[in-house]
């Protein structure tokens, strides 16, 4: 077999991989701020909880 496919397909694996390792991460953090911004003994620790949830929720315009 040539090198190039094999080493493609195994970029593709690892792309992937990544891929879907970055969005679990993602979600995480995501999912550890929302339960900040609900249950935070203060309410000035609320409020930043919802800023930063509101920043990465944001979505990104292109142009």
């Amino acid at each position: 077999m040539p090198p190039l496919p094999e080493l493609l397909h195994d970029t593709a694996a690892v792309t992937a991989a990544v891929t879907a390792t970055g969005g679990l991460l993602y979600g995480g953090v995501l999912s550890a701020v929302a339960l900040i911004s609900v249950l935070a003994p203060t309410p000035e620790r609320r409020r930043d909880a919802r800023s930063t949830l509101t920043i990465l929720l944001r979505r990104r315009r292109s142009g």
